[in-house]
């Protein structure tokens, strides 16, 4: 059940060609101007240029008003193919093209010098109105089919950014555009943009007292404070019980590892320049882990293994470490150093079907019970051009024809993209949207032949002969850190009872009523409900107000008449008032709600009054 790719639409065409209509109002505006790329992205599209000093953010305006009457012209996109001299020729004064053209002429490599792609004996080009631009598509027809009402270059500031992503480049300035097929799903959009800032995982986790980020320990180290440090124990215990009741088996492993280790797993150099540079220590060098997969592989390598042992399941919250540039570091989204939720198994071929499908569906199971049911799967094979990429190409097949399958047999729609594999086997990832219907890639799935390999790992069949497992690598948080952010956004900081951080703040009228608010607190911890008692000597309603905006779920307000007949006023953190109700029905309707992972925050019930 292969979905349409998002490249194969016809907005991704809109967006293509907006991109180019930037270009050419940006030009007209300033000749002297150089244009460097302009692809489509999630949900529009940039174009990089390098822009005279005088520009500035007050020109979109003109530049927009330009787009649309080029737009209105209704001038068609026209393609051809050219030569290389050609291509130089049209672009002889444009040097971020030429340098293109002259990598794709040589044949693309990648920054280690080595091919990813062969060298192009033809060059495409395409011409709209009185702009021509090196580009492969694809692009619409012609300007007619986008609606000039359905885009807009305002909503975001320019931004600068380095030629090709190298910090040692020149800095130009990219110009955002978002686009649509209509002016209802722009402003749809638009709207969604400022409720995402309102919910800025920044911003929360300030107001919630759940994370700082400190220049002097780190740009990309968070530090957790207790609120947050709760809310991450919350999702790690539930996850590693779930797990158990699977049959995993917690494991723990270094935060470093001999560099030897990373050469034979092939971290090392395939991802060297996302990490940290190898630490001598006495005639040896280490790396800070930037993966937990071959310390699990010398886990299981530490004992013999029979055909009876397998599947073998390794979990571990095991924290890695990257090297990410500054610039693209963002609070808990974007880190340098993060947790992965990350499980290693180790199945015999004959099994791998089986456990890839009970992977799937607990990576579903833990979505939906997060309320991030809606979500996309999209397979991750080999690009068979590059050399990025390890192992027998047949491994490759059978692992990409595996995940297929169990796609198929669960009936998960899918997107193939050639080129998204990881460097030792194909994957499945999952696109979950939020409520603000952005896209996030979270859980993933992938399937290794080639790990065993190299690390030579084997269990005895039935049959007494010597054979390789097949590893399967699964996270369905990813990182701790990012999924967090992500749900402190989607969640807008009211998160689900069960995960909230604090659960109830019992609040007394005044000080005759303190004794009561902490026999309160200690009802409700005695059944693990997480209770705090405000005995500041500080007005009832300033402290409503004050826990209001922290998102505690239930405050209960406590006082003479609550002490009387045991009982407590319950109000929710939408400010609404639920009235009083016995101390024992509100305790035990919080445990059902904690117990079942509810998503609801006050069930009717039914002769709940105190009265």
């Amino acid at each position: 059940m292969s979905e349409e790719r998002y490249e194969d639409s016809h907005l991704y065409k809109i967006r293509h060609s907006l991109a180019h209509i930037m270009a050419q109002a940006v030009v007209e505006k300033y000749p002297e101007a150089k244009v460097a790329i302009g692809p489509p992205i999630e949900d529009g599209f940039y174009y990089d240029f390098d822009l005279p000093p005088e520009f500035s953010e007050d020109d979109l305006k003109s530049i927009e008003k330009r787009m649309k009457k080029i737009i209105g012209g209704n001038h068609e996109f026209t393609m051809r193919e050219v030569s290389p001299e050609e291509a130089r020729a049209m672009f002889a004064d444009e040097p971020y093209k030429l340098e293109l053209i002259n990598d794709l002429v040589n044949g693309r490599v990648d920054d280690n010098g080595k091919p990813i792609a062969e060298p192009a004996e033809k060059l495409t080009v395409y011409t709209q109105d009185k702009f021509t631009d090196l580009c492969r598509g694809p692009h619409v027809a012609s300007t007619k089919e986008i609606n000039p009402k359905a885009f807009n270059i305002r909503f975001r500031k320019p931004a600068g950014a380095y030629w090709r992503g190298d910090e040692k480049r020149p800095m130009l300035t990219r110009i955002y555009g978002t686009a649509w097929e209509s002016p209802d799903e722009l402003k749809d959009f638009l709207q969604r943009l400022e409720e995402a800032k309102k919910r800025d995982h920044r911003n929360i986790g300030k107001q919630l007292d759940l994370f700082i980020i400190d220049p002097l320990v780190g740009k990309g180290l968070p530090l957790w404070l207790p609120n947050g440090a709760m809310l991450r124990d919350n999702l790690e215990r539930w996850l590693r019980d779930v797990q158990i009741e699977n049959g995993y088996l917690p494991v723990v492993t270094p935060h470093i590892g001999n560099l030897s280790l990373y050469k034979t797993s092939g971290h090392y150099p395939y991802y060297s320049d996302s990490q940290y540079a190898p630490i001598q220590v006495d005639e040896e060098e280490f790396l800070l882990k930037p993966m937990n997969c071959p310390h699990h592989c010398m886990i299981y390598k530490s004992s013999p293994r029979s055909y009876r042992d397998l599947p073998i399941r390794l979990a571990e919250f095991g924290t890695v470490y990257r090297y990410e540039q500054s610039g693209e570091l963002n609070g808990l989204t974007r880190v340098r150093g993060f947790t992965v939720d990350d499980a290693h198994l180790y199945v015999r071929p004959e099994q791998l079907l089986a456990e890839f499908k009970d992977v799937v569906r607990l990576i579903q199971y833990v979505f939906n019970t997060l309320g991030l049911s809606d979500f996309r799967a999209r397979i991750g094979t080999r690009d068979p051009a590059s050399d990025k990429y390890v192992g027998d190409p047949a491994n490759w097949e059978k692992a990409t024809e595996a995940i297929i399958e169990a796609c198929e047999e669960l009936g998960l729609p899918y997107v193939i993209e050639e080129g998204e594999a990881a460097f030792y086997g194909p994957k499945l990832d999952f696109i979950v949207r939020d409520v603000l219907k952005r896209e996030w890639q979270l859980g993933t799935v992938q399937v290794d032949y080639n790990l065993p390999e190299r690390f030579e790992l084997e269990y005895t069949d039935s049959d007494n002969e010597t054979k390789r497992p097949v590893m399967i690598h699964r996270a369905p948080f990813g990182s701790m850190e990012r999924f967090i952010g992500i749900l402190i956004e989607h969640f807008a900081g009211a998160f689900p009872v069960w995960l909230s951080p604090k659960q109830v703040m019992v609040i007394p009228i005044g000080k005759d009523h303190f004794d009561y608010a902490s026999e309160v607190v200690a009802e409700l911890k005695a059944v693990g409900i997480r209770a705090e008692a405000d005995l500041r000597e500080k007005h009832m309603r300033s402290k409503i107000k004050e826990h209001r905006k922290m998102l505690i779920p239930y405050q209960l307000i406590v006082g003479d008449r609550d002490m009387q007949d045991r009982t407590v006023s319950v109000r929710l953190r939408t400010d609404e008032d639920k009235g009083a109700m016995p101390l024992e029905t509100f305790r035990d309707m919080l445990t059902e709600l904690i117990k079942a992972n509810s998503m609801e925050l006050f069930p009717e019930l039914e002769g709940q009054s105190g009265d």
